[in-house]
């Protein structure tokens, strides 16, 4: 980046930085740390258009509300959301994982203030996920460098000069010789970074969206307020969606607030919808999340993710409530209330071993191609891994005539079988995930007390290779 003349280093990726090399300093000293540096020319622009594009996936993926913060961050409130990922420290992994794959260096940090995060995040160079815990953003603060405040690189340097290293001893400085030679600028990131004043993050939304708005003439702060502008808005946003032709299946309410903070809540459905009386119950059982301050006056309704949905015969007409029972708008209750990682189905997978034959999907995933074979019954209880036995048993296909589990001996009285499995040949050269052998017999048996399980032998009998020919029990039949 040109600077009086002079290029300076305006980005530095993890090797420069281990080399020294780091934002701010000339191409000359840089080229003197490391005579090899590969030098590519700044590009505000475009660099700018690749941040926007990537808070717009953020956004699709975390929170309704992310925005760029140039040149090299993004806000992302994830107040209300980190429940959809179990908690705060799975969702900054997932962002930390995710980014990483990428091949783009970051550094995340949660905390209650968007200034705290944003100075731990830049000044603690971890290389993991930072959480501050609430209420801890003054601890926190208290040890990072003034500069750690986003003020100007020149006031930051005077601030050092009069011997200001933490932000602690700036806390604890009297703040009116300060804020009289440095302006109002220094105190107000301090307050920001303390909480003590409003941060407003206004969020980036895709274009060519669908979405609607209401501004309010008085703010609204009371539960019902909410409730009928939201019925307001997904009316109007459902005319949207039957000309477009498509069903909403995630949709985001924001709430400005007079003091310009934004709130705002996230719902999704299992199937593309536009049923008012759907879409709107499911926002307002989340009103309650939302914090009204002094008053919110602007409310907006993104349908951020939409599919093709084709006309209905039922819409718009008054017998909407004598429809079949509607699966999806269950599932989409339970998703919204216990989080969308907490409701699954099982399905069958193509597999030929029994401990992948069944797998869990999402609710109102696809059916699968798979089947079972009801000749070949499958046990109701399965160990999981299959538990070894003693057995004794003639050989080559012979059933066992009894076997020693947990300690006790179980005599047979009747078996069936061997049903014999091969490793699927999709896999690494047929064989087992866990054991490089890729034969199994089973047997269905019966003791005399009448019992019933489920036994395999691990090995064909023939070729040592297959197998050692060990025992184990997969499986009791109810």
């Amino acid at each position: 980046m040109p600077d009086r003349g002079r290029r300076i280093v305006a980005a530095a990726d993890a090797g420069a930085r281990r080399l020294g090399i780091h934002p701010g300093i000339t191409i000359t000293r840089a080229r003197a740390l490391s005579p090899e540096l590969v030098v590519i020319e700044a590009d505000p622009e475009d660099d700018l258009a690749g941040l926007k594009r990537l808070a717009l996936w953020a956004g699709r993926r975390y929170s309704p509300i992310v925005a760029p913060d140039p040149p090299d961050g993004l806000w992302i409130d994830i107040t209300g959301c980190a429940h959809r990922f179990e908690g705060e420290a799975p969702l900054l992994k997932d962002i930390l994982r995710r980014i990483s794959a990428s091949g783009t260096s970051c550094q995340v940090a949660v905390a209650d203030t968007a200034g705290c995060a944003h100075a731990v995040a830049r000044h603690v160079p971890s290389g993991r996920p930072t959480i501050i815990d609430p209420g801890k953003s003054r601890m926190a603060l208290a040890i990072l460098p003034v500069s750690a405040l986003r003020i100007e690189p020149g006031v930051a340097a005077e601030l050092r000069r009069m011997g200001f290293e933490r932000i602690e001893q700036l806390i604890a400085a009297p703040r009116a010789p300060l804020a009289k030679r440095f302006g109002k600028g220094l105190y107000k990131r301090l307050d920001q970074a303390l909480g003590q004043v409003p941060e407003p993050i206004e969020p980036i939304l895709p274009a060519r969206i669908p979405r609607v708005r209401r501004g309010l003439l008085e703010p609204i702060g009371t539960a019902e307020a909410f409730a009928q502008v939201i019925s307001d808005l997904v009316d109007d946003l459902v005319t949207m969606l039957v000309k477009a032709g498509v069903g909403a299946r995630k949709l985001d309410c924001l709430f400005e607030r007079v003091d310009g903070h934004f709130q705002s809540i996230r719902i999704g459905t299992a199937a593309p919808s536009r049923d008012p009386r759907h879409l709107t119950k499911l926002l307002c059982q989340r009103i309650d999340t939302v914090d009204p301050g002094l008053g919110v006056e602007t409310m907006t309704l993104v349908a951020l993710l939409v599919e093709p949905l084709g006309p209905s015969q039922s819409e718009g007409l008054a017998g909407n409530g004598l429809r079949g029972p509607n699966l999806t708008a269950l599932v989409d209750a339970l998703v919204n209330r216990f989080g969308q990682r907490r409701l699954y189905r099982a399905a069958t997978n193509p597999g030929t071993m029994p401990e992948r034959e069944v797998g869990l999907v999402a609710p109102m995933a696809a059916p699968t191609v798979a089947s079972w074979d009801d000749d070949l019954p499958r046990p109701a209880r399965m160990l999981s891994p299959p538990e070894a036995v003693e057995v004794i048993a003639a050989l080559p296909d012979h059933p066992p005539a009894m076997f020693v589990w947990r300690g006790k001996r179980h005599r047979i009285a009747q078996a069936d079988g061997p049903e014999r499995l091969h490793g699927e040949w999709w896999r690494e050269a047929g064989h087992e995930a866990d054991t490089p052998y890729a034969v199994r017999d089973y047997f269905q048996v019966e003791t005399m007390t009448g019992g019933r399980y489920w036994i395999f032998r691990l090995g064909d009998g023939e070729d040592p290779a297959t197998g050692p020919m060990k025992w184990f029990l997969h499986g009791a039949f109810a």
